[in-house]
């Protein structure tokens, strides 16, 4: 009782102590999930799906790393990630549903034929095939020594897995597909048959669009029978200044005048010449390349330069030079050059076509086929014989039997250098005439080598020296960019634009993953602020080309089109429709003769129309039109038809069945070809547009 008596005295200290440890509790798994200001975790969620944001990012950060050199910027990485990420959803809950797995033996036959496993010496045995036994043994060997390597394969693994899934079920809907004879027949008809009809349209031009504007209700009533067609992402409206640091008139002055001192004289730039040089200049230098480097914003060069390289406006003055002789001063693009010629080079760059013939050992991806070092060898002699006996084969034999990706193009590998080729290649290209067919031999296998072209080339020396904005120049436009946002926080943005004489550029639309701003180029700083700003908010931007101000004026939440934008998307749509209705109350004539005198529109002859085209002369393409001309009777006059351009009717004079057909098999084969092409990418725009999806990756980028 005593024990009891004390706790009653004390409870106030126990609901305090239980009190403190629930809010502790809270503070924890707040912290845990992002902290206050974070409301997810998820870079998104598809069919109940999460995608957690730390897996999302770590995939993202490897699709930039795995771009070996080029630039691939955030968002690209991101939105890329992500449509992998809903492909993957999406149909790996139909291969689950229909139970397709990938076994432990279809998974090694895959490896075997992946060029990036099969082709590696650690995992070949004796005789230089690919061996499961040591594919598995470097897999447990990762697996204890290298836990990050291994951790790395089991992503590898279930993208192999994960693709080679959906290989069998995009295989499994092509085989879905088929044509019947009776399409095929139907196809063949739509193509073959035709009818002749007279008629007479009145264009929808013919009425003046702003007597038959859409008011905005009709455009939301429009919308909202059809909201996910006509949905809108939230969105931002941007008005901004551009008030761009470049060099003023006084600071290209400063520039032409110190290169134009180069020319002959070079007195006031002592560091930079010797006293015997003190005199003498670009133009007559014998240390030229010493003189390039120590004037030149951009140091010589010595690679020779074909003509087609050179800069267009000067490209033909520059080629010509006569040895030693100097050209400019000229601008090109922010540089003020001087260009000394070094002389030229016969023959510096060529072009030429290969067809190359692979065997097995040869580090060669395309292989179009298996083959020993002899094989190859003697097909690529029997591809020679053709060539040499008929050179204008070349391109077709390269497409078709090449394996190297330059097939594409016919065999062409375009201009290229000495020793940008390997030796043997190289050596047969730069030492025989233009027109010469050979083969050649090199570590990729056997080359069918046609020379195309050649190219005279120019060495030049140049000084260009950049024309920037000088820190005076700068300092004035931070000046004026300063003043106009703190007018622009002050007054309407136009009006203190008016009177500063700045333009305001016109009003950008931005979605919320965005990179982009028309006008400023790659500004994903500008698109993050917008989305984070209240309407009227005013900022400065410091970007490479000077200053934007920005104003965000409009917000728009997710939902349907902006006004604005559905009168762009649908107000044609719908004053057509007005238009029809009142071009219709003139076409009431049971005669087409009638209503060619009531509306003023002559009769037309359509002639030999079919229905695969549905295409008039003199008046383009009319499906409705066409469609109608098919069901009537000849004589029959048609009920108005609402077309694409404007408002019909029709009388059919006669029309014409195409002979049946002796088969229809060339019919089956290509809609078959196109309906099973096309199939697994209509399947997949199906199951996403009917997916629900949560996105939340801007709220992270």
């Amino acid at each position: 009782m005593a024990v009891l008596s004390k706790i009653r005295q004390k409870s106030f200290l126990v609901i305090a102590v239980v009190g403190l440890a629930l809010f502790a509790f809270i503070i924890g798994a707040l912290i845990e999930n992002g902290g206050f200001g974070q409301t997810v975790r998820n870079a998104g969620t598809i069919n109940g799906v999460d995608i957690p944001f730390e897996e999302f990012r770590g995939k993202v950060d490897m699709a930039q790393k795995s771009q070996q050199g080029q630039n691939m910027s955030i968002i690209q990485a991101t939105n890329g990630v992500w449509d992998q990420e809903v492909r993957r959803v999406l149909l790996q809950k139909q291969c689950e549903k229909l139970g397709l797995r990938i076994g432990d033996d279809q998974l090694i036959n895959i490896i075997k034929e992946d060029p990036q496993f099969s082709q590696t010496p650690q995992f070949l045995n004796a005789a230089g095939k690919f061996d499961k036994a040591k594919f598995n043994e470097a897999l447990l060997s990762l697996k204890k020594n290298s836990p990050e390597q291994w951790g790395k394969w089991l992503e590898d693994e279930k993208r192999i897995m994960q693709g080679a899934a959906e290989q069998m079920y995009n295989t499994m809907v092509q085989s879905g597909f088929y044509t019947t004879q009776a399409e095929a027949k139907f196809n063949y008809e739509l193509e073959n048959n035709k009818v002749t009809f007279d008629v007479v349209s009145v264009p929808y031009s013919t009425i003046d669009d702003k007597k038959v504007e859409p008011t905005d209700a009709e455009l939301i009533a429009f919308m909202e029978k059809d909201k996910k067609k006509y949905k809108a992402d939230e969105s931002r409206e941007l008005e901004f200044v551009l008030i761009e640091d470049k060099a003023s008139a006084e600071d290209k002055k400063v520039v032409e005048d110190k290169v134009n001192g180069l020319l002959n004289s070079v007195e006031d730039n002592p560091v930079t010449a010797t006293v015997n040089e003190a005199k003498i200049g670009f133009r007559n230098t014998p240390n030229l390349v010493e003189f390039v480097n120590a004037n030149s914003d951009i140091k010589y060069d010595s690679t020779y330069v074909a003509k087609k390289d050179l800069p267009a406006e000067h490209a033909e003055a520059l080629f010509n030079l006569a040895p030693g002789q100097v050209y400019g001063p000229y601008t090109f693009g922010d540089y003020y050059c001087i260009t000394r010629t070094l002389g030229r080079k016969a023959s510096a760059n060529a072009k030429a076509s290969h067809i190359l013939i692979s065997y097995e050992g040869t580090q060669v991806p395309n292989k179009k086929e298996k083959r020993t070092k002899e094989e190859a060898k003697a097909k690529a002699g029997s591809l020679l014989a053709q060539v040499l006996a008929n050179p204008s084969a070349f391109q077709m034999l390269a497409y078709t039997s090449s394996d190297d990706s330059s097939s594409q193009q016919g065999g062409d590998l375009g201009y290229f250098g000495q020793g940008q080729m390997v030796k043997p290649f190289n050596d047969f290209v730069f030492s025989n005439p233009v027109g010469k067919i050979g083969m050649v031999e090199t570590d990729f296998g056997f080359h069918i080598i046609n020379v195309t072209d050649k190219q005279d080339a120019v060495r030049l020396a140049t000084i260009a020296q950049k024309i920037s904005p000088s820190e005076t120049t700068s300092d004035q436009v931070f000046t004026t960019a300063t003043k106009f946002e703190m007018a622009a926080n002050e007054k309407a943005f136009d009006v203190a634009a008016k009177e500063m004489k700045l333009t305001v550029a016109p009003v950008a639309k931005l979605l919320a993953l965005d990179e982009n701003v028309q006008g400023v180029g790659n500004q994903r700083e500008i698109v993050r602020w917008a989305f984070g700003a209240k309407e009227g908010e005013v900022k400065r931007f410091n970007i490479p080309a000077g200053h934007v101000i920005a104003r965000l004026k409009k917000v728009n939440e997710a939902g349907l089109l902006t006004i604005e934008e559905a009168k762009i998307a649908i107000g044609p749509k719908l004053r057509n429709q007005k238009k029809a209705e009142q071009i219709k109350v003139k076409m009431a004539g049971f005669t087409l003769e009638a209503v060619s005198k009531a509306t003023g529109s002559p009769v037309k002859e359509a002639l030999d129309v079919v229905a695969a085209n549905a295409y008039i002369q003199t008046i383009g393409a009319e499906p409705r039109v066409v469609g109608t001309a098919f069901s009537l009777k000849a004589g029959v006059v048609s009920p108005t038809i609402d077309g694409n351009s404007g408002v019909f009717k029709i009388k059919v004079k006669s029309s014409t069945k195409a002979p049946a057909a002796a088969s229809y098999t060339d019919i089956v084969t290509r809609l078959n070809g196109q309906s099973k092409g096309s199939a697994p990418g209509r399947v997949y725009n199906a199951l996403r547009k009917d997916a629900t999806i949560e996105d939340n990756r801007a709220q992270f980028n």
